[in-house]
């Protein structure tokens, strides 16, 4: 079994930042090796099953968002706190291999699916807030989102690496050479897919603020228009 956690970090932007210090965004990321078997069945490559679920926080003001955030979130162990997002994401590989009579053993069916568990805050008073909080608290949700998401793309390209790379192995005499191929790039992929996310995460929390920034500006100019 492999796991790793990975984080990253995101927050109220500047103008609130003193009323919101520390607010993050953490990503929990839960690896789980590749599960090789003597399997039958095929599946669509590479194919990505989510699974949503909500919290619910309550406050009136930036601060006791924030506060609500960091006391009702998922938790998360490596840190020891709560945090607003966080996806756990496990993948699923299996793999046939034999041979034939007189043949070598080979691969013969290989698929690799993403199984995502994303865990999202939801605002009680949403629909009562002034409508600059609002618009805030919208732009941090649907950053969370496409944060969650984009790891979740990122786990599905290596699975679909995994599935080209076992199935392209030769073939070898003993099958049980052959398995430990498989292992091999097994652990490989997973070992490069934990630093390619953790390299994301580090892209994000230094973009944050412009990125948010951008997207503020964005929905302030969509909402200005509508209202005319």
């Amino acid at each position: 079994m492999h796991a790793m956690l990975v984080a990253a970090k995101s927050e109220f932007p500047a103008g609130f930042r003193k009323r919101c210090q520390d607010m993050n965004l953490r990503k929990k990321v839960l690896a789980l090796g590749a599960v090789l078997a003597m399997v039958a069945p095929q599946a669509e490559a590479a194919s990505i099953f989510r699974e949503f679920s909500y919290y619910t926080v309550s406050g009136k003001t930036a601060a006791d968002l924030d506060k609500a955030l960091s006391r009702s979130g998922p938790f998360l162990k490596k840190t020891g706190r709560h945090h607003p997002g966080a996806a756990e994401i496990r993948f699923d590989a299996k793999v046939r291999y034999g041979r034939a009579p007189g043949k070598d053993c080979k691969v013969q069916d290989v698929y690799v699916n993403v199984h995502a568990k994303v865990s999202l805050p939801r605002w009680k008073q949403r629909r009562k807030a002034t409508p600059e909080l609002a618009l805030i608290w919208d732009t941090l949700v649907q950053d969370i989102r496409r944060h969650e998401e984009s790891h979740i793309v990122i786990a599905r390209s290596f699975a679909s690496r995994m599935e080209r790379e076992i199935r392209g192995l030769r073939s070898r005499p003993d099958c049980l050479v052959l398995r430990a191929d498989i292992d091999k790039v097994t652990a490989r992929l997973m070992e490069a897919h934990d630093k390619e996310q953790q390299r994301f995460d580090r892209v994000e929390t230094i973009n944050f603020e412009d990125r948010f920034a951008r997207l503020l500006t964005y929905r302030m100019e969509r909402a200005q228009q509508a209202s005319k």
